[in-house]
């Protein structure tokens, strides 16, 4: 049975009231229901694809938007929010297209230059981002994700003013945004600013995520009076990450390391299960917040926490890197012999660690974007005595040091 127009507007105004309400799933019946009676409602079928972009449906939304732009060809809107889904639908090509339709409709609009910029990233097309990120910070210049998104493009490229700049800026704005703090202290990590950089990394365990937190309070420096559990913040304990942090953080405090079995049976520390019961603990503290919480610095790190095995070495090489080793050269891959290699070389995986801790010769490779923990000089590392660190794409580096082996 056909609808009339005024129960199709009843349809339209009851997923309006819906909607409002955030009753999204409610209103995408409603305006489904109209829409089928209205195909060719350009409004009606802008609205179902919101609702179901408001949902999460993407693959769904994608065609009554489409089909709402082709019937909005004048309205900016249409357009912005078919390029959201194709770019939700990894079509970023398709939402960049788009995105250029909508800034011929609306010409200096802000939002639509910064998510040209976005699409543009993504492709690659940094320049072109940059200059998009330009172009809405002119028509706004406190737009933050702007803001965030060019402070991200100029750290690539190696422009830490700049990029601390524009964090600062948003930062104005914004100044409870956790997840801009901990951008701006990674970013002073990285260049080895640590007395202010591990301030703003704390803002982390601000933020929501897949980070595990014991139930405990958080551990802030204070004296306590029961023990303390440091813990990885890995939700995986099993995790080689879990394990680095384990190994490399676990040391210059007086407490007990929440860990997986397999580290427990190589440290000297005290150690409890994370399935263990926590009753008797004062307080905890995440193993990357003892830099904070203990005054750390790159140059007056404490002692690396000891190993129960031993080193036994051989003639074996360890090779425990992305990086292939020297044409010709035999190698020792195998984690668990790691003991009885007379050098190591590995990246910032647990493995090279427990070289490193075991005090066998140990090169790591590291990306250029490697963990702030390690500063921004290469070379012998405050870490561990037996360490040198060197970039992974430094081949130079890489034959001077095998050579004196």
């Amino acid at each position: 049975m056909a609808l009339s127009d005024q129960k199709i507007q009843a349809l339209g105004r009851d997923g309006l009231q819906l909607a409002a309400r955030g009753d999204f799933a409610g209103a995408e019946a409603l305006f489904a229901q109209a829409a089928e009676a209205r195909p060719n409602s350009g409004q009606l079928l802008h609205l179902l694809g919101q609702v179901r972009l408001k949902l999460g449906r993407f693959a769904e939304a994608r065609e009554p938007l489409e089909r709402a732009a082709s019937f909005l060809p004048r309205d900016a809107a249409a357009q912005i929010n078919l390029a959201g889904c194709l770019g939700q639908l990894g079509q970023h090509d398709a939402a960049l297209a788009t995105l250029e339709r909508a800034a011929e409709l609306k010409p200096g609009d802000a939002a639509i230059a910064f998510n040209r910029g976005r699409a543009l990233e993504i492709l690659g097309r940094t320049d072109e981002a940059e200059h998009a990120y330009d172009e809405a910070l002119s028509i706004d210049h406190r737009l933050m994700p702007a803001l965030s998104a060019r402070a991200g493009l100029l750290a690539a490229r190696g422009d830490w003013v700049g990029a601390l700049g524009d964090l600062d800026r948003a930062l104005a704005t914004r100044p409870d945004e956790h997840a801009l703090k901990l951008r701006r202290g990674e970013l002073l990590l990285r260049q080895g600013d640590w007395s202010r950089g591990l301030i703003d990394h704390e803002a982390r365990l601000d933020i929501a995520g897949d980070r595990y937190t014991p139930a405990l309070p958080r551990w802030q420096g204070e004296p306590l009076g029961g023990p303390l559990l440091i813990y990885p913040e890995q939700s995986d304990i099993d995790s080689d990450e879990a394990a680095r942090d384990t190994l490399m953080l676990a040391r210059g405090v007086d407490a007990v390391v929440q860990c997986a079995a397999w580290v427990a049976e190589l440290v000297e520390t005290p150690t409890i299960r994370r399935a263990a019961p926590l009753e008797g603990f004062a307080a905890a503290a995440p193993l990357r917040s003892l830099p904070h919480l203990l005054g750390w610095t790159l140059e007056s790190l404490p002692p690396p926490g000891t190993l129960r095995p031993k080193a036994q070495p051989s003639a074996r090489i360890g090779w425990f890197a992305r990086t292939a080793p020297p044409s010709g050269t035999v190698v020792e891959s195998d984690p668990a012999q790691v003991a009885t290699c007379r050098f190591v070389v590995g990246n910032d995986t647990a493995v090279t660690h427990i070289a490193a801790l075991l005090g066998i010769p140990t090169l790591m490779l590291v990306p250029s974007s490697a963990d702030w923990l390690w500063g921004p000089r290469r070379g012998p590392s405050p870490w561990y005595p037996s360490l040198e660190v060197a970039g992974e794409d430094d081949s130079e580096k890489l034959a001077a040091w095998l050579g004196r082996r």
